[in-house]
């Protein structure tokens, strides 16, 4: 065959493989739609992704399971979970069409592999929508509301009612505030839309109605009147910190749940995946989702603690600068945090060291901990320096990241890279909380002492463990296939 020829036969196979994907894309749009079932790749999402994104994501995992996964595949494995009758669920469509694979022996077609492995879906209850409310609506609280109203579905799970703020609410607060969620100079822009309604003091969100609701304190406001019963109220201003200060919400009228997006004093600090299970929603009302560099360290530490054991170690966090800087030099109440933040690295203190043993018992008194922020508004990077029971190698310390990766409590949470090219921006939209850098690693000559570069986006990685821990904490948490 002549180079002509070739060439033809690549394009014919470039265009059977796009059409695959539209197929894939209704089947992933139609589970989700009409039977609440989400379909993720190795824990990348697949809702409202295009073409040519579904088919990169299909690079992705092939190379990360080393076994080509094909947009064929998918469709075929899609097909058949379609044909199923299961609960509301979320299905790692990646791992089932790799497992399948490795027993394509067993099983005659996709249907009867698809089949066997859900099984378990049968036994899951059908879960009761929980009402949501932010208290707040900074950073963290408007990709909270992003990732929620993008998920809504049927509505199945959680139900984004109310927004609280301070001050008035007129037609101009109201226009500022769609605008801050409609665009951003870090994430991009809301795939969804965002419509100001000041009659009803309210955001249209996706056609959905969220009230605005001002108030100075939790205790004045009755969410009831709004027609909002039994709510989680997610707190992330920063403001209430302890048991106390967050129990006044649950002085309010329709609240039941209470979420803070920072560390906590006197209530569970959870790293979900690590120790949720640890902390009954039918027994805590209050609970606390860390912080964002927690978040990241947490899940690798635990892997490599249960694994090959660790003595000592020092973490040194890497961040972006934050709200909490001045933008020019000015008067702070912090040391070095008063320097301009877009002009400067600045040594500060970080909590992270002594919270990780909050989630991970078997850390305390094991680390040490700093943190310079840098330059750039958002994606971190967290260095382990620790000292091991156990002797590795490079190839054994990647081998077993790239496990809990794959299989286990700690899918979504850790996710394995391999580029030799990766900077702080390409990880920002990253779902899980931890993204460990394998081709970075490096393994002192005896074994007994590891460096670890964990990625982490202190904003979207974070919320969507927030995301996680409200689900969880709500009980609406579905069947998933990981």
């Amino acid at each position: 065959m002549g180079l002509n020829g070739t060439y033809e036969k690549e394009l014919a196979f470039q265009a059977d493989r796009r059409r695959a994907t539209v197929e894939f894309i209704k089947i992933v749009n139609d589970l989700w739609y009409d039977k609440s079932i989400e379909l993720v790749l190795f824990r990348n999402q697949l809702i409202d992704k295009n073409v040519s994104e579904i088919l990169n994501l299909h690079e992705y995992a092939g190379e990360f399971v080393q076994k080509p996964i094909s947009i064929f595949d998918s469709v075929e494995i899609a097909q058949a979970i379609k044909q199923l009758d299961i609960p509301p669920a979320k299905l790692d469509i990646g791992k089932l069409t790799y497992e399948f694979h490795l027993e394509d022996q067993k099983y005659n077609n996709a249907m009867g592999f698809v089949s066997d492995r859900l099984k378990g879906a049968s036994s899951y209850k059908t879960i009761k929508p929980k009402d949501v409310v932010l208290y707040g609506f900074g950073r963290i609280g408007r990709l909270v509301a992003r990732e929620l109203m993008t998920k809504t579905g049927k509505g199945s799970q959680m139900r984004l009612r109310a927004i609280v703020t301070r001050g008035k609410i007129d037609q101009t607060v109201l226009e500022k505030r769609a605008s801050l969620l409609r665009y951003d100079s870090v994430h991009g822009d809301f795939p969804g839309t965002v419509i100001a309604d000041p009659k009803n003091d309210a955001l249209i969100i996706n056609g959905t109605t969220v009230n605005i609701i001002s108030a100075n304190g939790p205790e004045e406001i009755d969410y009831t009147k709004y027609g909002i019963k039994d709510a989680l109220v997610i707190d992330n201003t920063g403001v209430l910190r302890d048991k106390e200060a967050l129990s006044r919400h649950l002085a309010s009228k329709g609240v039941s749940k209470v979420l803070l997006t920072a560390p906590g004093k006197g209530v569970p600090n959870i790293v979900h995946g690590v120790n949720h299970l640890e902390n009954n929603p039918d027994e805590i009302d209050i609970f606390s989702a860390a912080s964002c560099t927690t978040n990241a360290i947490t899940p690798v530490l635990k892997a490599i603690e249960d694994t090959l054991g660790v003595k000592w170690g020092h973490i040194e966090t890497i961040h972006s600068y934050t709200n909490d800087q001045n933008l020019v030099d000015n008067y702070h109440s912090k040391y070095r945090r008063g320097r301009a933040a877009g002009l400067n690295m600045v040594i500060t203190e970080t909590g992270a060291g002594s919270a990780v043993s909050k989630a991970l018992p078997s850390m305390t008194g094991k680390l040490t901990s700093n943190a310079i922020r840098v330059p750039v508004p958002n994606g971190s990077l967290a260095i382990l320096n620790l000292e091991l029971e156990t002797k590795t190698s490079l190839d054994g310390v990647n081998a077993i990241l790239k496990k809990y990766a794959l299989e286990g409590d700690l899918v979504e949470q850790i996710k394995y890279e391999m580029s030799d090219e990766l900077v702080s921006s390409d990880i920002i939209g990253v779902s899980a909380p931890a993204i460990y850098d394998s081709k970075a690693t490096i393994v002192r000559s005896d074994g007994k002492n590891v460096l670890l570069y964990i990625w982490y986006d202190n904003e979207y990685g974070y919320s969507h463990q927030v995301i996680r821990l409200a689900k969880y904490i709500s009980k609406v948490r579905r069947f998933t296939y990981y």
